[in-house]
């Protein structure tokens, strides 16, 4: 069996209700680490004034993010070595002890150094959360779990700014990160009850060396864009230094990846024009999306007068934006297969709304910010959606997970690197822009000037000069990032039109798919989403078990097969193979189904030992007859996944002959097709 394909040990049958409880326990995790991705955007002038080191605040965000993307660089492997439920159960406790010291910090060193442990934590709930739904939930229900856990991993980005806002004004922004520790240890203590114990069947490579040197090589580069003309001049040799040190970390990175069995970002992938673009435009659409959505609450507590709240609620035009147009992408993309000219058209939105928010002042009306906002959040709708799609279309079979997650994870590193130069931006223009408003007012206490809500209550004489540096700051920040934009623009152009899987597309519209949640790295989670995705459809359309046993060349009835398939699925899972347990587990009178296996009986398909039914040798080979159908039914409508590479069309084949017998073993097809 391929390495990373987990197993449950023993094998339960889960009712749903069982199945829903998991779901509701998979979910408490990736609410917690996505909501803490936002929520902190509108509490982050309180905690300025509250902590102070004004010029450290984007490190709240950005050590959040950079330990999430090396902690879902890990989680994967991790998980198939340890077993999924005991890394979601650490991934929570780390969670919590991340969170519980961010809400006790005294200082701004603390803080940052807690939120890279809730980051770790997070990291590991959200790939887990997806690897945990692959593994527990039957392939034939599986779609609509994973894209419920997608919406709600959108939806969850969308509140953040907001919720912080309620926090911090009604409570206080420790509050923000309070709030995770009781929803934790609920988890925690859902998962030990719930959770199947999960192991991989063969124990996976680790690239520990080539995850530790690019974490450290990013690192080294946030930190010199981050001290840079703040902590230390640019020529420094610290700040050099650290470049220097980046450089070198990521060309040993670069060299390790080539070298190692099985890499975290295999080089070959680069040599795809479309996986290069589409990387490209990933880091920009975090770099843009991330620095944005802390800075702007921000502005509008200092230069619009704001509360917390107001300013989470404010920000709203560019989620919904965001939203609207990734979901309109994924709709067109998922009909018609083009794509091509949403990330060229997204990326020149975008710089449009850049620029017009960097036009924002003390007198710009707040209906017309709204629509600043609004543009910029449909530039990034326009272009985040299609790039994970159009990758995973392209690269070979054996490549589809990390792939997959490699575009995501440029597009956390762009979160980082983007949250990091608004903060090195603003920092170092806000510095001396407000040491010249207090020239201009003076007697205004210090603490006014860090405090928006003390600044509210300065009269306005003194306050304009505080909020006018505070939006030259802040505009000048939203200028500068204008180019990166028009960067985007350029390589968007270089995205080439390739004929997009019928199975892959179909899932464009999803939420969560619009908001690129971080995913599995594990190619076979990959493929058996597609492949629940084209069962799904299929279902739509009528009773499938016509179609297998057309497709097996079996010349039994369709209610005879799905009888087999029912007994057969009993035996597997260790339920009573018995009539009216079978009539009990569809909800339906046992009188339907007593003609249909009398008949199977009679023809020597199943044998009846005082109403415990078996499966004869013929049975037996009847129910092989029908594995081979659903693999045929599967190479038919995934015919399009082929590749030109032999070893890759002999893996590809031996995954969809896995999957199609696991999708007899779970009954995939529930729909009664017996005659009534």
């Amino acid at each position: 069996m391929p390495e990373g394909v987990a197993v449950a040990d023993p094998v339960e049958p889960m009712s749903r209700a069982k199945i829903n409880v998991i779901f509701a326990t998979v979910v408490l995790g990736m609410l917690m680490a996505a909501l803490d991705q936002t929520i902190v955007s509108a509490a982050l002038p309180s905690i300025v004034a509250d902590l102070g080191s004004a010029g450290h605040m984007a490190w709240v965000v950005t050590a959040y993010l950079l330990a999430e993307a090396v902690a879902t660089a890990l989680a994967g492997k991790l998980g198939d070595l340890f077993g999924r439920k005991l890394l979601f159960q650490i991934s929570a406790i780390i969670f919590i002890a991340g969170s519980a010291l961010a809400g006790l910090a005294n200082g701004m060193v603390v803080l940052v150094i807690a939120r890279g442990i809730q980051g770790v934590g997070a990291g590991g709930l959200m790939v887990t959360s997806m690897a945990l739904i692959a593994d527990t939930i039957p392939l034939r229900e599986r779609g609509k779990y994973q894209g419920a856990l997608g919406a709600v991993f959108g939806v969850t980005t969308v509140v953040g700014p907001t919720l912080g806002g309620l926090f911090t004004d009604h409570a206080s922004w420790r509050w923000c990160f309070y709030v995770n520790v009781p929803i934790a240890i609920v988890m925690v203590l859902m998962a030990a009850r719930t959770l199947p114990r999960l192991k991989a069947v063969q124990r996976p490579v680790v690239d520990y060396l080539g995850i530790g040197l690019i974490a450290l090589g990013v690192s080294a580069l946030i930190l010199g864009l981050e001290f840079g003309g703040n902590e230390f001049d640019w020529l420094s040799w610290q700040i050099i230094g650290l470049f220097v040190l980046a450089v070198v970390l990521i060309y040993f990175f670069i060299r390790v990846e080539q070298r190692a069995a099985d890499p975290m970002l295999p080089m070959r992938l680069f040599r795809s024009r479309v996986f290069t673009v589409s990387s490209v435009l990933s880091f920009i659409v975090g770099f843009a999306m991330l620095g944005s959505m802390t800075y702007l609450p921000a502005y509008l507590q200092y230069v619009d007068g704001a509360s917390a709240t107001e300013s989470g609620v404010r920000t709203l035009p560019l989620v919904v934006g965001l939203f609207v147009t990734s979901v309109f992408s994924g709709q067109v993309v998922g009909r018609t297969g083009q794509y091509r000219y949403f990330p060229i058209v997204g990326m020149a939105v975008m710089a449009i709304g850049l620029w017009l928010m960097s036009t924002m002042g003390r007198d710009t009306s707040a209906w017309l910010e709204s629509l600043y906002m609004l543009i910029l959040g449909c530039g990034l709708g326009l272009s985040m959606q299609v790039l994970t799609i159009v990758v995973q279309n392209t690269v070979p079979y054996a490549d589809l997970g990390t792939a997959t997650s490699g575009v995501t994870f440029f597009r956390t590193l762009g979160s980082a690197f983007g949250t990091a130069v608004f903060g090195t931006l603003y920092s170092n223009q806000s510095q001396a822009a407000l040491a010249e408003a207090m020239r201009e007012a003076p007697g205004v206490p210090p603490n006014a000037v860090a405090d928006p809500k003390a600044l509210r209550e300065l009269p306005l004489d003194q306050a304009r000069p505080i909020i006018d540096a505070y939006a030259n700051s802040i505009d000048y920040v939203f200028r500068w990032v204008v180019p990166v934009a028009l960067i985007g623009f350029v390589v968007a152009w270089f995205l080439p039109q390739v004929r997009l899987r019928d199975s892959a597309r179909h899932g464009a519209g999803d939420v969560g798919e619009g908001f690129s949640v971080p995913d599995s790295p594990d190619r076979i989670v990959q493929l058996e989403r597609s492949v629940a995705t084209t069962v799904r459809r299929a279902r739509a359309k009528g009773p499938i078990m016509p179609q297998i046993v057309a497709a097996s060349g079996s010349s039994l009835a369709p209610d005879t097969a799905w009888g087999l398939a029912q007994i057969y699925l009993a035996d597997k899972q260790g339920h009573p193979a018995a009539a009216h347990a079978i009539a009990y587990r569809h909800r339906v009178p046992v009188e339907i189904l007593l003609p249909v296996f009398r008949n199977a009986v009679d023809e020597g398909l199943l044998a009846d030992d005082g109403g415990t039914l078996t499966l004869t040798e013929s049975g037996t080979a009847e129910v092989g007859k029908l594995r081979a159908g659903w693999r045929r039914w599967l190479g038919d409508r995934l015919d399009d996944w082929n590749s030109d590479d032999p070893a890759d069309r002999a893996l590809l084949d031996q995954a969809l002959t896995d999957i199609a017998a696991k999708l007899l073993d779970q009954g995939a097809d529930d729909d009664l097709t017996v005659k009534t």
